[in-house]
């Protein structure tokens, strides 16, 4: 098949500086992409700053004979994802990518983990994503076209300590969902991405970030397949994680009980028949089929 090139397309990876993002940014470049590295370069729990990162892998773009430029703004506030994005349109004049990377991670277990601790994993995480992407939209959508790659987390799925990053990666999932629907119409596609790596927010050493990226590249490129999903990727592993929901049941009247619930819950967990709903319009176009089927006794 075609090779998977960028040559021409401008991308901006946030939290670059190590890790996954440094894995993306440096096959973006390779590909051709002029890349935007930006990462605060705090430490694996959010916390303090340093150029370094974000400037040592810009370097290591331009040494290999790619273009690069490192930014350290905050995407956790506004002023810092506007300064990041105004950074991409002074030195290359567009911006056709965005991989949401940046995050952090430490152990919150509840109830141990705080209101304010909470607080701040959605600030970085979704807010951070929410930021950037917002700042990088107008230029997408005059352009006609964008490429937006969010990183959501396995940790949605539940893990006791994962309580606080997993509920923000949750926001994140649902972001990337309802983007993807606002920006089918302006030619611009948004999916979510679930790494699996030994980084060094899982006290890994990075020695497979890289397996990650080829799936984030695809997803970035022109000729991505799809809008609104979301993958697993890692270990030499990638799959489609997806929301679904069964056929259910229908009561035939308006007069129903907890019993009547209860009565019907095997077919209520029956998976048979399960179904993806594309977005939430045709979710409740087809909530309400199902309905109309049963009609009232």
């Amino acid at each position: 098949m075609e090779q998977i090139d960028f040559s021409g397309r401008v991308a901006i990876v946030t939290g670059a500086g190590r890790g996954i993002g440094k894995a993306h940014a440096l096959l973006l470049a390779e590909r051709g992409a002029r890349v935007v590295v930006n990462d605060l370069g705090g430490a694996s729990s959010g916390l303090g700053s340093d150029a370094g990162p974000a400037e040592e892998v810009a370097a290591l773009i331009r040494d290999a004979g790619g273009e690069a430029v490192a930014d350290t703004s905050d995407v956790a506030s506004t002023t810092g994802a506007a300064r990041l994005v105004r950074t991409a349109i002074d030195m290359y004049g567009r911006i056709d990518v965005l991989i949401n990377n940046a995050g952090f991670w430490t152990p919150s277990e509840f109830p141990e983990v705080d209101a304010d601790e909470m607080s701040r994993y959605f600030a970085v995480h979704v807010g951070g994503s929410f930021n950037v992407t917002r700042e990088c939209w107008p230029h997408m959508v005059e352009a006609g076209y964008g490429r937006i790659v969010m990183t959501t987390s396995h940790g949605i799925l539940g893990a006791p300590a994962l309580l606080a990053y997993g509920t923000a990666k949750g926001g994140v999932f649902g972001l990337a969902r309802g983007l993807a629907v606002t920006g089918s119409q302006h030619g611009i596609k948004v999916n979510n991405i679930a790494p699996v790596a030994a980084t060094r927010l899982a006290a890994g050493l990075d020695t497979d970030t890289g397996l990650v990226s080829p799936m984030v590249l695809l997803l970035s490129h022109e000729s991505c397949p799809v809008n609104g999903e979301t993958f697993l990727s890692g270990g030499r592993r990638h799959a489609r994680l997806f929301v679904s929901e069964t056929e259910g049941y229908v009561h035939p009247s308006t007069n129903l009980t907890p019993e009547d619930v209860a009565g019907h819950w095997a077919q209520i967990m029956d998976e048979s028949k399960a179904y993806v709903p594309v977005d939430t319009i045709s979710w409740m176009a087809e909530h309400q089929a199902r309905i109309d089927a049963v009609p009232l006794d």
